[in-house]
């Protein structure tokens, strides 16, 4: 599969780090998944998304966890819930492992 980017695209995309501070169900959603609370620093605060993770994680295991996310996606409705940022992760089926740093960083610093 080969779809190249320029490095002008990917620098568009705004990837930054951010800490979860709010995990709570999401029983609207169509699919299993949390609402969260991500902090991502005093430059952009701090955003809604809503996250497929259920499989994998607790709401009490998520609360403290650095996860990487796009920030600069438009916000998106997802039932009743308006999504700000989009919050990544590996795909297996229907297992979604969080992308986020070894090691704490400082809130809001971007991905490159």
């Amino acid at each position: 599969m080969t779809n190249d980017l320029t490095w002008a695209d990917f620098e568009k995309v705004e990837m930054r780090v951010g800490t979860i501070i709010e995990a709570n169900d999401f029983p609207e959603a169509r699919n299993p998944s949390y609402q969260l609370l991500v902090d991502f620093g005093n430059e952009i605060g701090q955003r809604k998304t809503s996250a497929q993770i259920t499989s994998l994680y607790s709401k009490e295991e998520l609360i403290g966890k650095q996860v990487v996310a796009v920030v600069n996606f438009p916000k998106k409705q997802i039932a009743n819930f308006m999504s700000e940022c989009l919050v990544l992760g590996a795909v297996e089926g229907k297992n979604v492992t969080l992308l986020r740093p070894d090691m704490k960083v400082e809130n809001g610093l971007r991905i490159l």
